[in-house]
C-alpha cells in the first residue's frame, strides 16, 4: 500500500491554509494593512491552499496508480509550503526581512515537485505485499 504522506500532507496543509487565511483576513487584517503586507499574506495563503489541493489530487492519483514517487512529490510540495508560504507569513507578521530569502527556496521545492510529476508513468510501483 502506498504511503499516506500525500493524504496526510493535504489534510494538514488544507486545514492550516484555511486557518491562516481566516486569521489574516480577520484577526491580523488591520496590522497587515498598517505594515503594507496584506497582499504578501494573501500570496502566501494562495500558494499554500493551491498546493494543499494539489496534494489531495496527488493522494487520489497515488491511490489509483501507486508510485513511490508520490512521497517525493508530496515532500517537495510540503517543503515548498513551509519555506515559501511560511517565510511570507513570518515576514508579513513583521518578521525580520532576511526570512524572504527562504521564499525562493520554497518556490524551487514547488517546481521540483511539479517536475517530478512528469516522471509519474515511468516511476516504479511499490513492491506488492504478495497476496
Amino acid at each position: 500500500m502506498i504511503s499516506r504522506l500525500p493524504f496526510i500532507s493535504s489534510a494538514l496543509a488544507g486545514a492550516s491554509g484555511v486557518g491562516l487565511g481566516a486569521f489574516g483576513a480577520h484577526a491580523l487584517r488591520g496590522r497587515l494593512i498598517e505594515l503594507g503586507h496584506l497582499e504578501t499574506w494573501q500570496t502566501a495563503v494562495h500558494y499554500h491552499l493551491l498546493h494543499a489541493v494539489a496534494l489531495l489530487a496527488l493522494a487520489v492519483l497515488a491511490a489509483v496508480q501507486p508510485r513511490r514517487l508520490a512521497c517525493w512529490i508530496a515532500a517537495f510540495w510540503a517543503a515548498g509550503i513551509v519555506l515559501f508560504s511560511g517565510s511570507l507569513y513570518w515576514y508579513s507578521f513583521s518578521g525580520p526581512y532576511f526570512v524572504v530569502y527562504l521564499t525562493p527556496l520554497g518556490g524551487v521545492c514547488f517546481l521540483v515537485g511539479w517536475l517530478l510529476l512528469l516522471f509519474w508513468n515511468n516511476s516504479p510501483r511499490p513492491a506488492s505485499s504478495g497476496a
